[in-house]
């Protein structure tokens, strides 16, 4: 199956900008039990768990999540609001399990059949809020039952699995209540002001061709229980500023530049000046590679900025070490008998580590305190000097990997997997910047190469896992440069995409800077799209295979930007903000 981490390019939902910071309020109240929804949560599912024991088959686990979720958000264009939205939902997940533990509905390909989901009351009103449960409850059962006798039936036939693995893993059940809540600014005119006048920066670029805005927050309350215990109330907010902006070449290639950050609370986010400097760059960048040649394909040297290696690492690597892979058969399970083997040169490790506020004064994406199955957060030290020592464990147990370690991740509506949080990849075999390049020129004079290419940037990536497909990976950068090694100026270039199978990439790492970098988004997988934060130096490689990016061949726009039709107006173009490498 594909896999996609979406950093910059997940755009169509209704997003908007906050200026002002979240406030959080304290309410005195510590039991859980005179929260309404938590009251109603917990009396429906012992009514559930009584009522529906008498059943055969019967459930032995099911618990209740219920998301009170708030979002504002605004987006922008030119100086004017495309849309400014204010949401206050709640969203409600039943998961039922049927059989036991070592066997139930969920098996293979019955995951889906856990869950059902449907918007909960808001408000305080508890028959409304009964009845919302009752209800989703009796259409999971209806679900769940059918598809447990499925897979009885199914696996009477089948030929035997090689992971006997059971479906559900034992773990202590946690009670937790934080009711601490986020308040969302009520100011809505103020956010929209802003997005206005940060979009403005990009009408004097007439290269720019489109560009949006977008700023939000969101504020969410998480509630969860379950029959074996559980009881978690827990708050989170986020704040997002996301800015794109595209172009067209003469030979028809679009290009984009997009920046994104994800903060706790809007007083992380980049402030004005910041955002208009970063407007120039971006508008700078894009003039840059309408006029930078295409570059062929190429297997040579390359250097990965630390964004573009934490990429590259959640891509080629993350993915292939969360738990659930390792147990399907459908799955490539590339490193799923490596435990114990050496997978990375020695003198790199990995760990995945959500308890993780911040790193190098950014702050994480992928940070939380509970996993969505109810597990707390863990350090977990996935490759520890170049040898695999675990895998990224949900609920759902593997071949020598008995319990969750905390990775059991998904959006509303969807069941949990092992999923990366904050992926961080560390070095002990560092050089300062300056040398790292000069490595890379010796590596390009030693191979007899005309050029090396380093990659400043990237926009996300996407990997294959499954057995039905190679299993392959490809990065999108960005900016990308041609290295020269007898000292003539970088070159930037346009048109690629990073390509390769895994093994093959990873053995071919050389050196590491040593400075980290962060790259905050959001991915997205089996189950759904969630914050991630992926962590690395800058990696020399002794070779990269690159191909050409796909391209419509479109013909850039006939008449000029509104504005810019006199010959005074298009030498402004000229003027756009000159490129630079870092």
């Amino acid at each position: 199956m594909k896999k996609r981490i979406h950093f910059l390019l997940r755009l169509s939902l209704p997003l908007i900008l906050s200026g002002s910071n979240l406030a959080w309020c304290k309410d005195p109240t510590s039991a859980a039990t005179a929260d309404p929804v938590s009251k109603a949560m917990e009396q429906e599912l012992e009514r559930a768990k009584s009522g529906l024991a008498k059943s055969d088959p019967a459930p032995y686990f099911i618990s209740y999540a219920i998301y009170d979720q708030e979002l504002l958000g605004v987006a922008g264009s030119l100086g004017s609001i495309l849309t400014s939205t204010r949401i206050h939902q709640r969203m409600g997940d039943v998961m039922m399990r049927v059989g036991t533990a070592a066997l139930d509905n969920t098996h293979k390909e019955g995951l889906p059949s856990a869950i059902t989901s449907g918007l909960i009351p808001l408000g305080d009103n508890a028959e409304a809020l009964d009845h919302a449960l009752w209800g989703l409850t009796n259409r999971e059962f209806r679900q769940a039952e059918p598809a447990f006798l499925k897979v009885t039936a199914a696996t009477a036939v089948r030929a035997e699995e090689e992971d006997k693995s059971p479906d559900f893993s034992q773990e202590t059940p946690q009670v937790h209540f934080d009711n601490s809540s986020a308040i969302l600014p009520s100011d809505q005119k103020a956010w929209e002001d802003e997005v206005r006048r940060y979009s403005a920066n990009f009408r004097k670029y007439p290269v720019v061709y489109s560009s949006t805005v977008f700023l939000q927050a969101e504020r969410t309350r998480w509630f969860l229980a379950s029959t074996e215990g559980a009881q978690i109330v827990v708050p989170s907010a986020i704040a997002r500023l996301v800015i794109q902006a595209s172009t067209r070449a003469d030979d028809g290639m679009d290009l984009l530049r997009a920046e994104s950050f994800e903060a706790p609370s809007a007083s992380d986010l980049p402030r004005e000046k910041e955002i208009i400097q970063l407007v120039d760059k971006m508008a700078g960048d894009l003039a840059a590679l309408r006029k930078a040649p295409v570059q062929e394909a190429f297997n040579g040297p390359a250097l990965l900025s630390g964004r573009s290696a934490a990429v590259f690492f959640h891509e080629v690597l993350g993915h292939r070490l969360e738990g659930h892979r390792q147990k399907s058969e459908d799955e490539g399970q590339t490193f799923t008998k490596k435990v114990g083997e050496q997978i990375l040169p020695k003198f790199l490790s990995i760990v995945d580590d959500p308890t993780l506020p911040e790193l190098s004064g950014t702050k994480l994406a992928g940070s939380y305190k509970f996993d969505d199955e109810g597990v707390p957060a863990r350090r977990v030290e996935v490759v520890t000097d170049g040898v695999l020592k675990s895998f990224l464990m949900s609920r759902m147990p593997v071949k020598g990997f008995d319990q969750s370690n905390g990775h059991g991740r998904r959006q509303p509506g969807l069941m949990p997997t092992g999923r990366q949080g904050n992926f961080i990849v560390i070095s002990k075999n560092t050089v300062k910047d300056s040398e790292l390049r000069q490595r890379f020129i010796e590596e390009i004079k030693k191979q007899g190469k005309p050029y090396g290419l380093y990659f400043q940037d990237v926009q996300g990536g996407f990997t294959l896992t499954g057995r039905e497909a190679p299993q392959a990976f490809q990065i999108l950068p960005v900016m990308v440069w041609r290295v020269y090694p007898d000292g003539r100026p970088d070159e930037l270039v346009r048109g690629v995409d990073i390509v390769g199978t895994p093994l093959a990439a990873l053995d071919s790492i050389i050196l590491t800077g040593d400075k980290t970098d962060v790259f905050n988004g959001v991915c997205g997988a089996e189950s759904g799209s969630v914050p991630v934060s992926a962590a690395a130096p800058a990696i020399l490689f002794s070779e990269m295979e690159i191909q050409k990016r796909a391209n419509t061949h479109s013909r850039p726009p006939l008449l000029p930007p509104p504005g810019f039709e006199s010959a005074g107006a298009a030498a402004k173009i000229a003027g756009t903000p000159e490129v630079k490498r870092d």
